[in-house]
């Protein structure tokens, strides 16, 4: 039989030999599959059909539409194994635009053990990605195109819309270096900047990296660091971590100063369930800092600055996210400009659930907008 490493191969490359020429001869598949892979809201659709079409090709037998093995017929199977056991690998070496985690823990797909029919409402946003990646899914139960085909379609138009990607980020960048005999630009240009980037949808990741940049701008000056960042949508019982964004000294692991960031106020709830993680943090925590584009109110911030002694010296303290950066910028005025470096850096590798592709180029066009008008 032949392996699943080995039908994602073969189909990686009659993908890729095929280019812009289509694999199928249904329009209407074409255009639905396109539809799914092209999808800037949600890239759980096309990670489900990559495992799916990966499972039916690898064993024929089974019911493409049964990929939970709850439901309990021999021709049911799972699903997430397939997705997790090959599609993870598989997205990773090519770099291909999906989530980088299973689609089976998305809101839509998780606790389910129903057949996956395209009357099933998967209660997913939009639904009608989730309706047309079910439409697809009957297409290859009737017998209207084969899986292996399907499967080498849908990664056909990943690598389409992962060039397209990679060639607007070529284009922008280019754009940048052209620019670069400009004078630097001012902390307040650059405050302007993150104040616009922060106010594009779903941008709720971006002050974390705009820590983190900081962080990596000055650590040689401070002898603190950022430690590696987790996934957006990892939650802190699951990593062990306190909060968004851990600091340690250079010369220490321990950690010494924990953010934790919001795009809405910050609640005595969210101060108590802190101070609880820092009482049974098994080291010393010195700092805890909310960082939220907010308003910040004064009970809770004054509440947060009462549990320094009931902590034997840990400070609580509520920050505003461009408060602290236009603070940050004009104490370290002369690493403003690797301070945007690193950010962009920290933007650009960020995997797309917790920054979408077009929020990253929305960043590279506002920088090179800005840099071009010379607003230094």
């Amino acid at each position: 039989m032949v392996q699943p490493e080995q039908i994602l191969a073969l189909a990686h490359s009659q993908a890729a030999q095929a280019g812009e020429q289509t694999l199928l001869a249904d329009e209407n598949i074409i255009a639905q599959v396109e539809f799914v892979c092209r999808n800037l809201q949600n890239r759980a659709g096309a990670r489900l059909l990559l495992a799916l079409l990966l499972a039916k090709t690898h064993r024929p037998e089974v019911d493409i539409r049964k990929p939970y093995t709850e439901i309990g017929t021999p021709d049911s199977y799972s699903g997430r194994s397939y997705d997790e056991s090959y599609v993870t690998a598989f997205i990773s070496a090519h770099r291909l635009p999906c989530n980088p985690t299973t689609a089976f823990l998305t809101p839509a797909l998780r606790n389910r053990n129903s057949v996956l029919t395209p009357d099933v409402d998967l209660v997913g946003r939009p639904p009608i990605l989730y309706q047309t990646v079910l439409r697809l899914l009957d297409a290859v139960y009737r017998g209207a195109v084969e899986s292996e085909d399907l499967l080498a379609e849908t990664i056909r138009w990943l690598l389409i819309v992962r060039d397209e990607r990679e060639q607007r980020t070529r284009t922008l960048l280019a754009g940048l270096q052209s620019s670069g005999d400009n004078l630097p630009l001012s902390v307040e240009t650059i405050i302007r900047l993150i104040e616009q980037h922060l106010q594009q949808p779903r941008a709720s990741r971006l002050p974390v990296l705009m820590v983190a940049a900081a962080y990596e701008a000055v650590a040689a000056l401070i002898g603190e660091q950022a430690r590696k960042l987790y996934a957006h949508n990892a939650a802190d019982s699951q990593t062990g971590t306190l909060g968004d964004l851990e600091i340690t000294l250079t010369s220490d692991e321990a950690v010494v100063t924990s953010y934790e960031m919001k795009t809405r106020p910050i609640s005595q709830e969210d101060v108590e369930q802190a101070l609880q993680k820092v009482l049974r943090s098994p080291g010393h925590v010195q700092h805890y800092v909310f960082i939220t584009t907010a308003p910040i109110a004064p009970d809770v911030q004054k509440y947060a600055q009462l549990l320094y002694e009931h902590t034997q010296g840990t400070e609580f303290v509520i920050l505003d996210c461009i408060g602290f950066l236009r603070h940050f910028l004009h104490f370290f005025h002369r690493l403003r400009m690797p301070f945007v470096e690193a950010y962009q850096r920290l933007l650009l590798a960020e995997p797309e659930s917790g920054v979408s592709q077009p929020l990253k180029e929305v960043w590279l066009a506002l920088r090179q907008a800005t840099e071009s008008d010379g607003m230094g």
